[in-house]
């Protein structure tokens, strides 16, 4: 480059170029902020809207439940299903498997364990468990 004489270099930054960096980082700093609460809030905005769709969703469902509810052959099924109620005249009855399908001899063992408890007294299994806790901390 030429220089001139007389003429001094001038700096790479001006003091308008440093002032200018200046204000824009800090709108940047300010700014920071608010725009990261906006962002949260859009978020939260579409949650709500979903659990509100959901909502309404469950709500329909509810009423179409309702209106079958309203039908008195729905409730006369419905009774025949799950509370085995029958018409007068009609002969009710409920066939069980006599052999039902076992997994495991260990399972079926484990399983009869709970009902003979059940079958005891409230005072013979408190007593039963007593006197298991007393061998267990024997034979440690």
């Amino acid at each position: 480059m030429w220089k001139i004489p007389g003429l001094a270099a001038r700096p790479r930054f001006t003091s308008r170029a440093t002032v200018l960096v200046l204000v824009l980082c800090s709108l940047v700093a300010i700014l920071a902020y608010p725009t990261r609460q906006f962002i949260s809030q859009r978020s939260d905005i579409s949650a709500q809207r979903a659990k509100a769709e959901h909502a309404r969703q469950q709500v329909e469902q509810l009423r179409r439940e309702r209106a079958r509810w309203q039908d008195p052959e729905f409730v006369k099924a419905q009774g025949r299903e799950r509370l085995h109620y029958a018409m007068p005249g009609e002969t009710p009855f409920i066939s069980v498997d006599p052999n039902p399908p076992s997994t495991k001899s260990s399972s079926a063992d484990a399983g009869s364990a709970p009902q003979a408890k059940a079958a005891q007294p409230w005072y013979a299994s408190v007593w039963d468990s007593v006197d298991q806790a007393d061998s267990t901390s024997a034979q440690r």
